[in-house]
């Protein structure tokens, strides 16, 4: 622990100069009693700096689509050009429920205690609603009290962001407001299972025929009551795909339209590999794929 990460100042977790901690205690001291101090400490361990941390942080963002975030330091405290929105907190969230199953749990517990110093979460559904499992609370005089929760009833998980609010309590009574309405008047509905083959394109010059495209992840809309009628998918698929393919290779997109809005678009992927074929095959998928074009 380092002396800028033991003077951090806001909410701390009470960690010591010149002292090891496991990384386990410092997330849960970060999600759990939102230390600024155990933030600094495990970004000097990831990247040697709280700046560096900062860089790879925004390298990240940019990765799961939060195109209006841009940080400057891992605690949140304000700095100029240092924001983020309610939607890209959203993403931020989700992807932290997806990819972290493991990790989610420790947004749950209601308490942990460091160094014989015992603090309660300060996520206030987490006592009020036992749907609510997380994530995480925030607070600077410059952005109010702030809280990302998610809570999950009958295997429809939903996440709320409330940002600005005037008090802890406010906070707290606005996410359950918004969690109340969401379970109320949408549904969640499944639309596709990861690996689920798609599509089987011709391949020209492969040693097959035909490649696999599907998607890597489930897919999942939630949609307004009593709409899923309304639901269209429809599958992008490159005009002409020729091998080599390498797994995971991209070759169109998967769109998902409510009405006349675009609610899902992702990749859609080879879900296997399709080396070259031999010189005559090539040479014969190169012949046909050029008359093949002429016609078109």
């Amino acid at each position: 622990v380092s002396i800028k990460a033991w003077q951090a100042p806001g909410s701390r977790m009470f960690i010591k100069e010149g002292t090891f901690v496991s990384l386990e205690d410092l997330l849960r001291g970060i999600i759990i009693q939102s230390g600024n101090d155990a933030s600094i400490a495990v970004a000097e361990h990831i990247a040697g700096s709280e700046e560096a941390f900062a860089d790879l942080m925004n390298k990240h963002a940019v990765r799961l689509g939060m195109n209006n975030s841009h940080f400057l330091n891992a605690t949140g405290l304000p700095e100029e050009e240092h924001y983020t929105t309610a939607l890209d907190l959203a993403k931020l969230a989700r992807a932290i429920i997806v990819d972290h199953p493991d990790h989610y749990a420790m947004y749950a517990e209601q308490y942990f205690t460091f160094n014989q110093i015992r603090q309660p979460n300060r996520n206030k559904l987490l006592w009020r609603d036992r749907s609510v499992d997380g994530l995480k609370t925030g607070h600077t005089e410059e952005a109010g009290y702030c809280l990302v929760a998610s809570a999950e009833r009958n295997g429809m998980r939903l996440i709320s962001v409330v940002m600005g609010a005037a008090s802890e309590e406010s906070r707290a009574v606005e996410s359950q407001k918004l969690l109340t309405y969401g379970f109320r008047y949408y549904e969640t509905h499944k639309l596709y299972s990861a690996n689920e083959i798609l599509n089987q394109p011709r391949v020209w010059g492969g040693a097959m025929d035909s490649v696999k495209l599907g998607i890597t992840k489930d897919v999942y809309v939630t949609i307004p009551r009593g709409q899923k009628s309304a639901l269209a998918a429809s599958l992008d698929v490159d005009a002409v795909i020729e091998a080599p393919i390498v797994l995971a290779d991209q070759y169109g997109k998967v769109k998902v339209k409510l009405g006349e809005e675009t609610i899902v678009e992702t990749p859609l992927l080879a879900l296997e590999s399709v080396e070259a074929g031999g010189f005559f095959k090539r040479l014969w998928d190169q012949i046909v794929l050029f008359f093949v074009q002429l016609i078109d």
